[in-house]
């Protein structure tokens, strides 16, 4: 993803020094605040009313996603005219949108001064993508409005799916609207959108619970990635690029337009704002599954709140009062937002497409856990794009060493045909590579390139495939008598060529396998390796270097430090038959964040 700059922070104000344990009471009481309708601050006076505004200020910057930033203007524009005070001082709010992912990719980044003190992403799984990075300090204070995922569609292609008498599942709904050509199901990208990602969960939920039932579990999975591929042959960027596909107008040239979709999976309120606009086309109707919806959650969330002076401590609570107090909740369903507990509003509804027996006032399903997002988004990544991955495994004569309760079958054995299958899952649009290490296996370098990263469908060097040959070298894949564990040297002349040869549009990683710690006494050595893969790293061209150790001899301490400057991650497996999962996996996985930046007191 791009990364962005945030709005230039606001001029300083004067707070004097604070100690640590005084910020934590201030955030405190403002979630004490929220919590309990403002009870405790209107009766310790810190939200005064009433008072004729004028001489000192105080300024609050929020950050909202741009749906919701329109209702918050609004109010803090009403604030303003009204003169309401906070503290005895004009309430000062500046609201600006940005789209939620940009905001949670910079403060994943931890920026020295975001400039603002308040964010109102569209959901709260940007919040914990933040916080599983390590990023900025978040304190979530609370929802202020919500809005449920539904799929809308233009009138005849509704109608084409029985609307509104006939209800579906998620998985229902997805498969009769990805099998229909004429019906073109867009979507918002995942990987940007917290309403593409969360319907995605839905569906792979949906998914999940026709396998149990089917007693075919492993399928789910499998079904979740080919809706996948088929949202992605329509996918956009965001939630307006999304809604910018439906039909311009009624016309028959714009319902036959290839590039307009004709349905889309898209908040009620996203709905609602395009039904109720001026930009023409066809009104959606929309499908509430009756499975449970997701729901998008707008919470209110104080950034770096231990920097916060009491001022704007104060004035953060003022303004989520009136967001929450009626004239803000009305101007929020104006726009088409129910409330926070996520009740159905019929005005709302009605507007945005909904009718009975459509199920939208049925509770939303249990939010995803943050692990099952990450897998998703992970899957979503290997699934739409091609990869590049360039295999590097360990040949030294440990790797003839028998596996304990493997049959007799070597470490290099069950890692090989592992290794096979891992390569049987990628596509002939998926570009892999293999090279081995030991020691000193050309001249002085402890590695050979046994095959070049390409195209599995490309034609091979010798008649054949890529594929083809791949198969033959991995199969060829033996311990070499007598070598010792080049890890080091290698695994920098990997990741160097790895980012030469980067490939813009897929995902691009390197895999390396190794049963030891390394042995050559001349290499790099680990400090340096480790500093050298810090300035190679780039989060604009993101490599995760994925590091299996195999059996207890590994020197797993030393992969961590490895991966960590890249994105990746260092797995310890006993069993090498495992490999291909534990691959698999951590590819997911990586395609869920960046190189993290670490520091030189961390790399040492």
């Amino acid at each position: 993803m791009g990364r962005h700059s945030l709005p230039d922070p606001p001029a300083p104000e004067s707070t004097g020094a604070r100690s640590g344990n005084r910020r934590r009471t201030v955030a405190t009481a403002l979630v004490l605040a929220v919590a309990a309708g403002t009870v405790v601050a209107l009766r310790t006076d810190l939200l005064p009313f009433g008072k004729p505004c004028g001489g000192a200020s105080v300024r609050l910057r929020v950050l909202a996603s741009p749906d919701i930033a329109p209702a918050i203007k609004t109010v803090a524009a009403r604030a303003r005219v009204d003169e309401v005070r906070s503290d005895g001082k004009c309430l000062d709010v500046k609201v600006a949108a940005r789209a939620s992912y940009e905001v949670a990719d910079t403060l994943g980044r931890r920026p020295a001064a975001p400039g603002f003190q308040v964010w109102i992403p569209d959901s709260g799984l940007w919040v914990d993508r933040v916080g599983s990075e390590s990023g900025t300090s978040l304190t979530p204070v609370g929802p202020i409005a919500s809005s449920p995922i539904t799929l809308g569609a233009v009138p005849s292609a509704a109608a084409s799916l029985g609307w509104p008498k006939k209800t579906y599942t998620w998985s229902e709904l997805t498969r009769t609207a990805t099998t229909d050509d004429e019906l073109r199901l867009g979507v918002a990208d995942p990987a940007r959108s917290a309403t593409g990602l969360l319907a995605l969960s839905r569906i792979d939920a949906g998914y999940a619970k026709d396998s149990r039932g089917s007693g075919s579990g492993g399928d789910a999975g499998a079904r979740t990635a080919a809706a996948a591929k088929l949202l992605y042959e329509r996918v956009a960027d965001g939630d307006s690029q999304v809604v910018a596909t439906l039909p311009h107008d009624g016309s028959g040239a714009e319902r036959g337009n290839p590039r307009r979709n004709q349905a889309l999976l898209l908040s009620e309120q996203a709905a609602h704002a395009h039904n109720s606009g001026p930009a023409g086309g066809p009104d959606l109707d929309l499908f509430y599954p009756r499975d449970g919806s997701a729901r998008l959650d707008y919470p209110y969330t104080l950034v770096d709140d231990r920097t916060l002076n009491a001022d704007q401590t104060r004035a953060a609570s003022r303004f989520m009062t009136l967001l929450g107090g009626a004239p803000g909740q009305q101007e929020l369903r104006r726009r088409g937002f129910r409330g926070a507990n996520g009740a159905a509003d019929a005005a709302v509804t009605c507007t945005a497409g909904g009718r009975t027996p459509q199920p939208y006032s049925a509770a939303t399903a249990d939010p995803p856990s943050p692990k099952d997002l990450r897998a998703l988004l992970g899957m979503w990544t290997i699934t739409v794009q091609s990869a590049r991955i360039t295999t590097v495994v360990d040949a030294s004569a440990s790797m003839g060493n028998a596996v304990p309760g493997g049959g007799g079958q070597s470490r290099m054995g069950l890692a090989r045909n592992s290794l096979l299958q891992a390569l049987a899952t990628f596509t002939p649009e998926d570009e892999i590579g293999l090279w081995k290490f030991a020691t000193r296996l050309d001249g002085d370098k402890d590695y050979v390139e046994l095959s070049p990263t390409r195209r599995l469908g490309d034609g091979g060097e010798h008649g054949g495939t890529h594929r083809e040959e791949l198969v033959t070298a991995f199969g060829a894949l033996a311990p070499v008598p007598n070598g010792a564990t080049g890890l080091y040297d290698t695994t920098l002349a990997a990741y160097e060529k790895a980012r030469r040869t980067y490939a813009s549009g897929k995902f691009n990683s390197l895999v390396v396998v190794t049963d030891g710690a390394d042995d050559d006494s001349s290499s790099i050595g680990l400090d340096a390796l480790a500093g050298r893969l810090r300035k190679l790293a780039d989060p604009k061209r993101p490599v995760p270097l994925i590091a299996i150790a195999i059996g207890p001899e590994a020197d797993k301490s030393a992969l961590d430090r490895i991966v960590a400057p890249t994105g990746g991650s260092a797995h310890r497996v006993n069993d090498p038959s495992q490999i291909h999962q534990v691959v698999l996996k951590a590819i997911m996985a990586a395609g869920t964040k960046e190189p993290r930046r670490t520091s030189p007191s961390e790399a040492r």
